[in-house]
């Protein structure tokens, strides 16, 4: 299991009532997870890198996970800044996000939903 750790001010959204205790993602059973565990997802419709399509009800349902003001994460890690002005990661320009449909630890039911997003595999 490799596992990456980023600023301790990563902060995850607080839509799926994470935790902001434990400030790492990693690779865990082929897929990255929040530090509580929870499967970590990309969005297809982020097309330009650097910029999340995901917001309001969207963002709802797919909760941003969100990095504190002022914190610079280490590549592949980076900040993009959303529509609302919160400040979300992204792994390879990608924004990350995690799914209100997982209830516990280790779920991927967002995976391949609608066919626009995915698990993080690396």
């Amino acid at each position: 299991m490799t596992t990456t750790k980023l600023l301790a001010g990563l902060l995850l959204a607080g839509a799926c009532g994470l935790a902001a205790a434990d400030a790492s993602v990693k690779l865990v059973n082929g897929a990255m997870v929040a530090g509580n565990g929870m499967t970590v997802y990309t969005f297809d419709n982020d097309k330009s890198p650097g910029a999340s399509m995901c917001s309001g009800p969207c963002a709802a349902l797919w909760p941003p996970v969100m990095v504190a003001a002022g914190e610079q994460p280490s590549p592949p890690y980076s900040v993009v800044t959303r529509t609302d002005g919160g400040k979300q990661l992204a792994y390879k320009g990608k924004p990350l996000y995690l799914y209100k449909g997982d209830q516990k630890a280790g779920d991927r039911t967002g995976d391949n939903f609608k066919d626009v997003w995915h698990i993080v595999k690396d």
